[in-house]
This record gives structure tokens, C-alpha cells and sequence, in this order.
């Protein structure tokens, strides 16, 4: 009976902590302001034109594309193509996708914690609560395509997929109890961990979510009887772009 408790106390914590971090994320993705700020969406700057891979600069706007030849360091004066954005005519070019490569600073959240089992205790899955700063290298890809409608009218569809791996560190609570550290301690509390690991990640334009391998490292004496200290676990991690 004491161990259903546990599991339906267990089961309230995580679903709050989900629900909480659903609800933070969509109020983020949802700010105009934090939007311009970190959308890692098609921008002007510099790409790789994958067709060919050359190398372009896209300058975009609300209304068009221009796409000038990168040469001795910079930009052509004249655009090599135009693609328009808001216009619907009968026009069908060839897909298009446009690389890029850039750093990734994001702060991430580990979502869920999977700890191995250790010293014959049962694996755990936990939802404590942290926070932690990932630096990696980003890859986008952005797919330009048009697709006739019944109406024979071409719409433009821009097609964003990326993905990164990189490092992350940050501090976090974690629950010393007698289960985690094999009865030596008779009472329970909320420790500070420092938390570290390497992290992948699959991106949308706001928010990115992947897989993480971590360390914790409890900062108090307890570490010494904690059975989770500098152990590997494996969660999963939810990211909101920086830069």
C-alpha cells in the first residue's frame, strides 16, 4: 500500500512538472518579442545553396528572397534569383534547399531523468526539478518548394529541419532519501546537484527537444553515501534558443 502511495504521488509530480513546462514553452513560443530574438528560421545571412553547394548570401524580406553569389568574401552586387513569397501565380521552379551551419546557445531543461539501476536498487525515473546552459553546432536545413493547388496557382512552402549536439552544465535538485542512500540516511531532503553531459537535439524554430547522458554531483558531504553521485543517466531534454 505504501508503495502505491509513492507511485501515484510520483505520477502527480511528473505530470505537474510536464504540464508546467508545456505550458512555460508555448508561453515563450508564443512572445513576439522572445521570437525575433531567437527564431533560428530563414534569415539573411550566408548558406550553403545544396544543389550545386556554392556558397550565397540570401537577403530576406517579407515579400522576396534574393540569393547573390558569395565571392572574395562577400555578397555579388547583383541577385542571381529571386523567389517570391507572397504572391500565388502559376509559376513551378525546382525545390531548393539552403544549408547552414551556426553555434547553438540554448537554455535546456532535462525533462526526465532515467537512473540505471545501481548496487541491486530498482532504476528510477525522476522529474526533479533543473536547469542548465547547452552550447553546440547547429545544422539547418531549409527545404523551398512550390505545389500547384486545384486552381493551378503555385504556394510556396519553406520546410525548416535541424538538428545539434553539443555540451551542457547546469545546477538542479535532486531527493536524498533513505532509498538513495541505502538507509544511511533516515530523512529526506532536496539536495543541489551541479549537473553535466553531452546532449543531441532535434530543432524547431523556438524549441528543441533530444536526448541527454549526464553526471550529477551532489554539493554536500551526502555525496559520499549517495548512490546516484557521478553516476550516468540518460533523460530527456527540452531547449528554448539564445541566440
Amino acid at each position: 500500500m505504501k508503495h502505491l502511495k509513492l507511485f501515484g504521488l510520483f505520477n502527480k509530480i511528473s505530470f505537474k512538472y510536464i504540464v508546467i513546462t508545456i505550458c512555460v514553452i508555448g508561453a515563450l513560443a508564443s512572445c513576439d518579442t522572445l521570437e525575433k530574438a531567437s527564431l533560428h528560421g530563414l534569415n539573411s545571412g550566408y548558406y550553403k545553396f545544396k544543389s550545386d553547394t556554392q556558397n550565397v548570401y540570401l537577403d530576406v524580406t517579407d515579400e522576396k528572397i534574393d540569393i547573390y553569389h558569395h565571392t572574395k568574401h562577400q555578397p555579388d552586387k547583383k541577385q542571381f534569383l529571386t523567389i517570391p513569397l507572397n504572391t500565388n501565380d502559376s509559376l513551378i521552379f525546382k525545390p531548393m534547399v539552403f544549408k547552414k551551419q551556426s553555434l547553438d546557445i540554448d537554455i535546456t531543461s532535462i525533462v526526465l531523468k532515467y537512473r540505471p539501476s545501481v548496487y541491486g536498487l530498482p532504476s528510477q525515473l525522476t522529474t526533479d526539478l533543473n536547469m542548465a546552459l547547452y552550447v553546440g553546432w547547429r545544422h539547418d536545413y531549409f527545404n523551398i518548394k512550390s505545389k500547384k493547388d486545384p486552381l493551378g496557382r503555385s504556394n510556396l512552402k519553406i520546410n525548416n529541419r535541424g538538428y545539434d549536439f553539443g555540451f551542457f552544465a547546469g545546477p538542479g535538485a535532486t531527493l536524498i532519501s533513505p532509498f538513495t542512500t541505502q538507509n544511511t540516511r533516515t530523512d529526506e531532503y532536496s539536495g543541489m546537484i551541479i549537473q553535466t553531459g553531452i546532449a543531441g537535439f532535434i530543432e524547431s524554430n523556438i524549441a528543441s527537444f533530444g536526448l541527454a547522458i549526464g553526471y550529477d554531483y551532489l554539493l554536500n558531504p551526502d555525496r559520499k553515501i549517495w548512490i546516484y553521485n557521478n553516476k550516468p543517466w540518460l533523460g530527456f531534454v527540452v531547449g528554448i534558443a539564445l541566440n
